[in-house]
Parts: structure tokens; C-alpha cells; sequence
């Protein structure tokens, strides 16, 4: 039976020893709004302002108005003009431009005769995300000119040999419309910052979990705490959760950051976020507790949070797809509690999921949850006998 004082106390000196220091006050809040400033401003991969060269070789006026529709698009920038091959490869080799345009001799020549033409797009691939982006805007540039350059001339040749007939013929026109769900601008911002959620999540209640009863066993504390009245259940619950409520609130903070400052759109259930953030800290907790058990001092139990915060947070899917990596990768993710919390927090940020939809990560994380939970606390109270 637990003992409602005892435990009061333990967490009021929990949270007066965590406090006392100024420095600490500020550790416990200022580190998950610098990261999301850093991951909301720093980290992104679109690409608003790629740099282009222009090479023509035709120098007619179709080639003008193929550059036209590059400076149109407001994403490509024509940064430089070139003359020859020797030029364009120089600006390549130094950076300056993400993608050489270069427009064959004939183009003009080839469009107007119905022949076919090309233009040819020398990509910087050194940044693979970058090259993958800016080759598909020119792609979709140069096909969308195509097209246009394609309706103007067949339709102008059907109106020239119609014209002495009173006869219309209705020519096709398909016209392919494309709809973005979920993210219709496409900003990456919208997909890291939900991640950050539980990101912050998980690094503050594992690391002050572990970090707090370490700290005990290194000042000499812990057995005078295994000398009172107070058992391990008291003192575990006394332990954990407080920094569970720490996690809460920089949750909180964070969310309320990603609202108003970056316009993050919210579509899901506020309530379902929280039931959803007390069932991931189950094993958060858990593993703060574990980490609490193989550790003498508090350096060691920094260095293996780290080692199990960053294969977590490589195999969560927070930055890379899981679908991209090796099989194997992906099934050994499947262990990974993070990876069914960033789904769901994704889905309630961006798509507005309710349990109907959740509910099997929902059920992952409280299984989980309650193993590991489970299992380090009955490490721990056996440390303690």
C-alpha cells in the first residue's frame, strides 16, 4: 500500500532539489525550445532559391521563352549566363549552381518541324536532396513548356488546314490535375516538427529519470532512503513522476511554440495527444529506471542514454524512411517504441487521425510501455533489496 505522504514528500524534494539551481531551472525548459528553433528554422530541405545556369545554343525564340518559364516558376533563379561547356563545368565544380540548362542548337528548328529536341540539364549531385529537387522542377519546367509549345503548334496547324471548311473537329485535351493531402505546401518544417515532439519527449523523461537516481547512489543518499519507512514503490513513483510532469510541460511548451510561432497545423484531439505522451513515457520512464540500474555515477548513465537515445531516434523514421532502409532495418524498428509515437503524432498534427485509426500503435506502445516499465522496476526494487 502506498503512502500518500511519503510520496508527496519525494516529490516535493524531487522538485525542490531540481530547482535550486538557477542553472538547472533553465536546463529543464530553454534546451527543447532552442531545439525546436533549430530543427523549425535550420533544418530544412526545401528548396525555394536553387541556382541555375543558362547555356543556349540556339539563341532563337523559343529558347528565350524557355527562360522564361524558369525565371517564372519563382523556385529557379538563373544565376549565370554561359558560352561553353568549359564554363558551365567550372560552375559546377565550384558550387555556384545546382543545375546547368542547356539549350541544343536546333531547338527552335526541331520544335516548329515536329521533330523531336532535347534539352539537356547537367545536375551538381553533391547534395542528393537538393539535385533531386531542383532536377525535378526543371523536369517538370521543360515538360510543361513542352506541352504547351506542342498544343500551340498542332492547333495552329489544324485551324490552317480547316480553314476553308466550315467544319470544326473537336480536338482532345486532358488535363492532369494533381492534390497534396495533408501537407498541400509541402513544407518539410510541418513534417520535422511534430517529430520534435517526441523528440523532447523522450530525452527529457529518460535522461532526469536516470540522471536523478543515479545522482542518489553518487552523493551517498540512496541508503539512507533505503533505511526509512519509505518503500521501493514509493520511492520509484516518487522518482519518475516528477520528471514525467517536467516532459508534460515542455510537451506543452513546445506544442504551443509550433502553433504560434512556425503555424504548424493541429487537425487532431489535444486530449488524444496526452493519453497518447503518457503511454510512450511508460517506456521512457522505463528505460530511465534500467539506465539507473547499470550505472554508478552520472556521467555513465549520460553516456548510455545517449546510446539508446540515437539508435531509437535513427529507426523512428523522424528523419529517414523506414521504407528506404534494408529489410532487416525495418523489422528490427519494429521494437522501437519511438517509431509508433512519431506515426501517431504525425498523424494528429497533420492528417487529424482519431483511435479509429491509431489504435494499433496506440496498442503497441502500451505493450511496451508496460514490459519495460515493468521489467526495470523490478530490476531496480531488487538493487534496492
Amino acid at each position: 500500500m502506498i503512502n500518500r505522504e511519503r510520496l508527496f514528500e519525494i516529490i516535493r524534494k524531487e522538485y525542490r532539489q531540481a530547482l535550486r539551481e538557477p542553472r538547472m531551472r533553465v536546463m529543464l525548459f530553454l534546451p527543447p525550445l532552442m531545439q525546436l528553433l533549430i530543427f523549425g528554422f535550420a533544418v530544412n530541405l526545401d528548396v525555394d532559391h536553387g541556382q541555375i545556369a543558362w547555356f543556349d545554343g540556339d539563341h532563337s525564340y523559343q529558347s528565350g521563352e524557355l527562360r522564361s518559364a524558369f525565371e517564372a516558376s519563382g523556385r529557379l533563379h538563373v544565376a549565370a549566363i554561359t558560352n561553353s561547356d568549359r564554363e558551365s563545368q567550372a560552375l559546377l565544380d565550384s558550387n555556384k549552381v545546382d543545375v546547368v540548362v542547356h539549350v541544343l542548337p536546333g531547338f527552335e528548328r526541331d520544335l516548329l518541324r515536329g521533330r523531336p529536341t532535347a534539352v539537356q540539364l547537367l545536375v551538381n549531385g553533391s547534395n542528393s536532396n537538393i539535385a533531386s529537387i531542383v532536377s525535378n522542377y526543371a523536369t517538370s519546367i521543360v515538360g510543361r513548356f513542352a506541352a504547351e509549345a506542342t498544343g500551340d503548334l498542332n492547333r495552329s496547324h489544324l485551324a490552317a488546314r480547316m480553314a476553308p471548311s466550315a467544319v470544326h473537329v473537336a480536338t482532345p485535351n486532358v488535363t492532369l490535375q494533381s492534390r497534396v493531402w495533408f501537407n498541400p505546401e509541402l513544407k518539410s518544417r510541418n513534417y520535422f516538427v511534430p517529430g520534435i515532439v517526441v523528440n523532447i519527449l523522450m530525452q527529457m523523461t529518460l535522461m532526469l529519470t536516470a540522471m536523478a537516481l543515479v545522482r542518489e547512489k553518487e552523493i551517498g543518499t540512496m541508503e539512507q532512503l533505503m533505511v526509512t519507512p519509505i518503500r521501493p514503490a514509493e520511492l520509484i513513483l516518487g522518482k519518475t513522476l516528477p520528471f514525467a510532469l517536467v516532459g508534460m510541460v515542455d510537451m506543452g511548451l513546445v506544442v504551443t511554440a509550433a502553433l504560434l510561432l512556425f503555424h504548424i497545423p493541429f487537425l487532431g484531439s489535444a486530449a488524444l495527444l496526452i493519453v497518447c505522451s503518457i503511454l510512450f513515457m511508460l517506456s521512457s520512464l522505463g528505460a530511465g529506471l534500467f539506465v539507473s540500474t547499470i550505472s554508478r555515477t552520472q556521467q555513465q548513465a549520460m553516456m548510455t542514454t545517449f546510446l539508446i537515445f540515437q539508435p531509437f531516434f535513427l529507426l523512428s523514421g523522424f528523419t529517414f524512411p523506414l521504407r528506404n532502409m534494408p529489410m532487416s532495418i525495418q523489422y528490427l524498428s519494429l521494437l522501437n517504441p519511438v517509431r509508433y509515437f512519431i506515426d501517431i503524432v504525425r498523424g494528429l498534427f497533420l492528417k487529424g487521425s482519431g483511435v479509429d485509426v491509431l489504435w494499433p500503435p496506440m496498442l503497441a506502445l502500451a505493450v511496451f510501455g508496460v514490459s519495460i516499465l515493468t521489467l526495470s522496476t523490478l530490476r531496480f526494487r531488487k538493487r534496492l533489496d
